[in-house]
């Protein structure tokens, strides 16, 4: 088993751990979930990666939690430690500091998480897919210290084992070595010995049941959803095995997916051995896909190889968009990948129209001291990483940029990796071999500079090639139902590539005369809906009115549902509708989209 890792040599503005010298190696974590008072109690009890010395003091992160003791040793009887709680930051909580007597092994606490624990979702039965609770949580980017006291930065990583007691008619999972039936005791035991950092700790708990797809791969959903998900994930082995073969072993064992209620606020989260997803990729036809494969490039380029910080993120997710576009072109063609480089490279450029094209912001490296981290989770990181290993790769050819990943991830398993070091490893093992390579990429400009550098290379798709001529003639006066013939094998991404290039100017007539010829308000597709329903509110297209509202009060994925509440506030009367709306929906989302759309809808001076 491979060593818990020590942080790199950049300190992380996002945890109060690196004011202490105390560093943890592994956790034993023993948890009763309460779904009436909506809590989790229990003992944490860390060990540490070496004995306390002289003068060691622990620090870990907390927020929201209660300590009733602090004990030394494995057990909560142990001899009583002296600790006490920092100032409350809004964004990074308080620093839990434990004095540590020479010799110190282990340390215990038993504690509690507030009802309002922003990793925490409680979801009463009609909030699911079935007629029981279900708890899940979301730790990234630094939220895990509001269910768990720890050392919450990427950079520290930790073994962990845990007993999690929960309702005997309900399953609990985590990001571990996971159960595939009930127990009626409603009690689990797991075990994670691969070490991960904080934010990769994960629990759910609810009415679910298990559909293996392979030996090592399986799916987890509630009853009323698990044939469904079965059928869209049935490529996930392929997946699995075509991701070994680009960029080397698997290093966790299985991977299992568990489908969660609508109001998870992301596509997927790559907690590991078990990906969380969304049910709103869940399109029937097995077009939204490359979520998943996305999750399941993370396996290596985030939880193997670890952003150091959150200023560091284009690291995890930069190399992962590459990484889930090379998948999906294995399996499913070239052309078929070059439609999502056209979709990312959109979205890129409308992420920085929105930032501002000289804005910080847009730069790879981040400096979030001082700011919550998911400011920093946006298409930056996601895309103009991306687009900066196509550009290596169209300079260096893919056999030398595919050797230089691969042994990337063999190289630094189970590390931290922050961007200096990354731009020193890059330059020794790929851009030095070729004399003026680094210049000519323009590597500055990517790492420290704003928008998309020169050397960003086009990326075309053949596929969008039809649609474009579809919206030419939309765009000359044919009637939309002369286009149907030619878009009736159109994928997901290929509508939305034709929804994005509508104009925003049509009018409540045009989007009924579009709807009548494609069926745009009854998709059962999401990312169709969402395309399609800013274009509804813009125009006051009534028709779509009552698919806009089930929408919002069902869907709670951020990507989604922001945009639409940013159209509603851009319409006369929107303001007040969307506060309205919002006021409903609310109790259905999870803490990391209220907290953007607190800020969004909060009423003006």
């Amino acid at each position: 088993m491979p060593p818990a890792s020590l942080p790199p040599s950049s300190p992380d503005p996002h945890s109060h751990a690196g004011t202490g010298p105390a560093r943890v190696r592994h956790l034993a974590l023993d948890l009763a979930v309460d779904f009436t008072a909506r809590t989790l109690a229990g003992t944490a009890t860390w060990h540490l990666a070496a004995p306390a010395g002289a003068a060691d003091v622990l620090v870990l992160d907390a927020r929201g939690l209660t300590f009733e003791a602090v004990a030394a040793g494995t057990h909560i009887e142990g001899p009583a430690l002296a600790w006490g709680l920092g100032p409350d930051d809004p964004v990074l909580g308080q620093a839990l500091r434990i004095a540590l007597p020479p010799g110190t092994a282990a340390i215990t606490t038993r504690y509690r998480t507030g009802p309002g624990a922003a990793a925490l979702q409680w979801l009463a039965p009609g909030q699911t897919a079935g007629t029981e609770p279900f708890l899940f949580t979301q730790s990234q980017a630094i939220l895990a210290r509001s269910w768990l006291p720890c050392q919450d930065s990427p950079g520290i990583r930790f073994t962990y084992e845990a007993t999690v007691r929960v309702p005997p008619h309900l399953l609990a999972l985590m990001s571990a070595e996971n159960p595939q039936r009930l127990d009626p005791s409603g009690t689990y035991c797991f075990r994670m010995a691969q070490p991960i950092p904080a934010y990769l700790m994960a629990l759910a708990v609810g009415d679910l049941a298990f559909a293996p797809l392979s030996e090592r791969t399986g799916v987890y959903a509630e009853p009323a959803t698990l044939a469904t998900a079965t059928y869209e994930f049935a490529d996930l082995e392929r997946m699995v095995a075509t991701a070994e073969h680009l960029y080397g072993p698997y290093s966790w064992e299985r991977y299992d997916l568990l489908v969660l209620p609508p109001s998870f606020p992301f596509g997927g989260m790559e907690n590991p051995r078990l990906t969380f997803v969304t049910p709103t990729i869940l399109a029937g036809d097995r077009s939204l896909t490359s979520l998943v494969a996305h999750e399941l490039a993370h396996s290596w380029s985030g939880n193997l190889v670890t952003n150091g910080t959150w200023n560091d993120f284009w690291l995890n997710e930069g190399f992962t968009v590459y990484f889930e576009r090379r998948i999906m072109e294995q399996l499913y063609g070239r052309p078929y990948a070059d439609m999502l480089q056209v979709l990312g490279r959109a979205a890129l450029a409308h992420t920085i129209a929105e930032l501002g094209p000289t804005s910080p912001d847009t730069h790879l490296r981040l400096h979030l001291a001082g700011r919550d981290p998911d400011d920093g989770l946006t298409d930056i990181a996601y895309e103009k990483g991306c687009a900066l290993l196509l550009a290596l790769e169209a300079r260096v050819g893919r056999p030398r940029l595919d050797a230089f990943i691969k042994e990337y991830f063999a190289h630094f398993s189970f590390q931290a990796m922050d961007t200096d070091a990354f731009v020193a490893y890059l330059r020794t093992a790929l851009l030095d071999a070729t004399p003026g390579l680094e210049a000519e990429i323009q590597l500055a400009a990517w790492v420290d500079g704003p928008g998309l550098p020169a050397a960003a290379v086009p990326v075309a798709a053949a596929r969008f090639a039809a649609v474009d001529g579809a919206l030419a003639q939309l765009a000359g006066g044919a009637a939309p139902a002369a286009l149907a013939p030619a878009a009736a094998g159109w994928s997901s991404h290929e509508w939305v590539h034709f929804l994005g290039g509508l104009p925003p100017t049509l009018v409540a007539s045009s989007l009924g005369a579009l709807d009548d010829a494609f069926h745009f308000t009854a998709s059962g597709n999401a990312e169709i809906l969402a395309a399609w329903l800013p274009h509804t509110v813009r125009a006051g297209y009534g028709a779509a009115d009552a698919a806009l509202e089930k929408f919002l009060l069902r869907v709670g994925r951020r990507k989604f549902i922001v945009p639409l509440y940013q159209a509603l506030l851009a319409t006369a009367g929107g303001p007040a509708r969307a506060r309205r709306l919002y006021a409903a929906a609310r109790p259905n989302y999870h803490a990391v989209a209220t907290t953007t759309l607190d800020a969004l809808l909060a009423e003006g001076p």
